[in-house]
């Protein structure tokens, strides 16, 4: 009998918390308190936590009840594709600077790709705050 109870309380499911939206949100748009709230449900992968997804940006378009995924939402873009922005290349005491065109949006931190105007050459950089792209071996 002590075993079945077991088994019993071992298949019960575990309630968390579970972000979803409120509302109809559209992709590029940031996320506003009011956007969001928690549900008591257990959404594996799911974001529990409102601090993570308050000031983001939407990546994909996410509709009301919807939970949010870490993959939904990104830092918001200071990079928009086909802009000019300064590429810096940085090793030890010598830095090159140029332009490039991004080739996709990005936010701080994100990788992207962006083609050097001077050499129409691709290469892949890491989005700074100030919008700047770093580009070499440390990005």
């Amino acid at each position: 009998m002590m075993r079945w109870l077991w088994i019993v309380l071992m298949a019960m499911p575990a309630h968390a918390d579970t972000l979803v939206a409120t509302r109809n949100l559209r992709a590029q748009s940031i996320i506003a308190p009011g956007d969001i709230t928690i549900v008591a449900a257990d959404v594996p992968g799911a974001l529990d936590d409102p601090a993570q997804a308050v000031g983001q940006e939407v990546r994909v378009s996410l509709y009301a009840g919807r939970p949010l995924r870490p993959g939904d939402i990104g830092p918001p873009t200071v990079v928009d594709r086909n802009q000019i922005v300064a590429l810096a290349y940085s090793v030890g005491p010598l830095t090159i600077q140029t332009e490039g065109r991004a080739l996709a949006r990005g936010g701080v931190g994100d990788v992207i790709r962006i083609m050097n105007l001077a050499s129409r050459t691709t290469v892949s950089g890491r989005v700074l705050p100030d919008g700047s792209v770093a580009v070499g071996p440390n990005n």
